[in-house]
């Protein structure tokens, strides 16, 4: 550590009237880091039944300009990604993460598509992910890195489809979180460094099709990603 930064650090503790070797100093903070209280949560989404809370992640996704379908069951999947890819006038030829819920669609009802699994080349302009959670509360899909969720997917195609169960869909983005570290085994109060232990490398919170407006305070689409984000939720109570 820097001298600079110890005189900072030291000049804080002197204010708080703390010393340089108070071990006990730490603990109120991984205490109420264990503790994961929640702070004040708008009643956007609040009662809201599975049916509302998918429709709301709707509204609020639309206005992040990403489209989004429905459909009754994975069968209807291939169908969808035909479908919009054609009328986006995008290619046939598309990468698909090697996920679990991926594998469960028919991808042979719809030969006309080339997919190529694992993770993204960058080659095809189009890119197919699963999500593990979407918040209603701002239409913002959440994708954990991992082996079946290859964080290069987000970011390199043009153009990046996500296929997702309704079940996933949750309120606020604090149950997003909550929904995770149950996923991961993390207990409730476990010590930070544990629970460290446990997450994915990234978790990427994706709220709409990459933008910026750093150029003229003009709006650009797909400036740091794909400049198309399509969201096609599958509305089976079956699939989780």
């Amino acid at each position: 550590m820097s001298d600079a930064r110890n005189q900072i650090l030291a000049g804080i503790r002197k204010s708080l009237g703390r010393g340089a070797d108070d071990a006990t100093r730490g603990n109120p903070l991984e205490a109420r880091l264990a503790a994961r209280g929640r702070g004040p949560i708008p009643a956007r989404t609040a009662g809201l039944d599975r049916a509302g809370l998918v429709d709301r992640l709707e509204k609020q996704a639309r206005e992040v300009a990403c489209s989004v379908t429905r459909v009754r069951s994975l069968d209807e999947v291939p169908a969808e990604l035909g479908r919009y890819l054609k009328s986006q006038n995008l290619p046939s030829q598309v990468e698909m993460a090697p996920d679990p819920t991926l594998d469960r669609v028919p991808w042979r009802n719809a030969p006309m598509l080339e997919i190529a699994r694992g993770r993204p080349s960058g080659k095809e302009g189009v890119g197919v992910t699963s999500a593990f959670a979407a918040v209603a509360e701002t239409g913002t899909l959440m994708i954990p890195s991992g082996e079946t969720m290859p964080a290069t997917m987000n970011f390199l195609p043009d153009t990046h489809v996500v296929v997702m169960p309704a079940a996933r869909v949750v309120g606020p983005l604090e149950d997003a979180w909550a929904r995770l570290r149950v996923a991961l085994g993390i207990p409730d109060g476990a010590a930070v460094g544990a629970a460290a232990g446990r997450m994915p490398r990234t978790v990427n919170l994706i709220t709409g099709p990459s933008r910026t407006g750093d150029i003229e305070q003009k709006i650009e689409m797909g400036a740091h990603g794909p400049r198309r984000l399509h969201l096609i939720v599958v509305e089976d109570d079956t699939l989780a």
